[in-house]
């Protein structure tokens, strides 16, 4: 029953997780308010606040797990990708940690560890994905869709070929100015509006891959238009608007899902990754698969967001193999 210390500080969340076998007894992070006024993550800014608190974030983890230090048997970290200074933070902590206590590390790729937070169980309960599986991954940085034969047996079926949805929703919100982060604003805000009352660019691009910069320039000329001719559009077309662009870019992502789904003949399928945690995509996907006859599965919002309860999981599988990283390894960027 290996007790597994995880850590994760690929971007602006400080988080640390404390696992045994599969079942979480905790997980900590510590957010960073400081980009909201520069409307997006800076990084030496962020690198700064994780030496702040990654003491403190893994002291709180290990307090709330109710284990001490000695009773952990491995490390894992996330190596990347992610930002340099912030990744480089929380791989110096783990290494010097586990060179502290005699034990060993596992380097976590941060993509794979969202994708096996289905695999988090906090109870007996807990139902978890079948092999094999069909999981779509979306975050701010990256989308892809990937088949899932074992738990690190992966097959990238589509990529995005430019932006992120994750990012596209992102700049909707700069350009229509409500804040950072601006996901989870047009999520509440788009509860009142009509997702049919504005249309968007649609992407032709072959195969199961996707391209988000068409429908973000779609949007920014839309607005350009409208604004040229009445200045207060978007005030008062706020909820629409989101609405709108919203379903744009959720009914893409589901769009190339299905196709992937037929092609492939799989009945299961997941969501994974930042933008999973949109009350939009979840009821989307969940709808297409009870008319598709799939068995759905939909993160707990607290593993959608980067944390350190995924890294531990996937550190958690790596440990039963024995995979196990070395001390020179670097962090990587991609």
């Amino acid at each position: 029953m290996p007790t597994i210390l995880a850590i994760e500080s690929s971007c602006d969340d400080t988080s640390a997780a404390v696992l045994r076998n599969d079942r979480l007894l905790s997980n900590t992070i510590a957010s960073q308010e400081v980009h909201r006024q520069y409307g997006g993550v800076v990084p030496e800014l962020a690198s700064r606040a994780h030496q702040q608190n990654i003491i403190p974030v893994v002291d709180g983890a290990i307090r709330n797990a109710g284990v001490m230090k000695n009773e952990i048997d491995a490390v894992a970290f996330t190596r990347g990708p992610g930002l340099l200074g912030s990744l480089l933070v929380g791989v110096s902590f783990a290494k010097s940690f586990a060179q502290a206590m005699g034990i060993p590390l596992i380097e976590v790729n941060h993509l794979q560890a969202h994708v096996l937070s289905h695999f988090i169980k906090e109870n007996d309960d807990s139902e978890v994905p079948q092999f094999p599986f069909i999981c779509l991954l979306v975050s701010g940085g990256h989308t892809q869709i990937i088949l899932l034969r074992d738990y690190f047996d992966m097959e990238i079926l589509g990529n995005t070929i430019d932006d992120a949805a994750g990012e596209a929703i992102d700049k909707a919100a700069k350009i229509m100015d409500l804040g950072y982060p601006g996901g989870p604003v047009i999520d509440r805000l788009a509860k009142d509006g009509d997702p049919l009352k504005f249309t968007f660019a649609q992407p032709n691009i072959p195969d199961f891959n996707y391209s988000f910069s068409g429908i973000k320039t779609s949007f920014l000329y839309f607005l350009r238009d409208q604004l040229a001719s009445n200045p207060n559009f978007i005030a008062e077309n706020q909820a629409d608007l989101c609405a709108s662009i919203q379903h744009a870019i959720v009914s893409f992502l589901l769009k190339k899902l299905t196709k992937a789904m037929h092609k492939t003949g799989i009945r299961q399928v997941a969501v994974a990754g930042g933008v999973s945690a949109n009350s939009y995509l979840r009821d989307q996907l969940t709808a297409l698969g009870q008319k598709h006859l799939w068995k759905v599965f939909l993160p707990k919002k607290q593993f959608c967001t980067d944390n350190a309860a995924m890294v531990g999981i996937a550190g958690y599988f790596k440990y039963l193999n024995n995979d196990f990283a070395d001390i020179s390894l670097p962090p990587y960027t991609r």
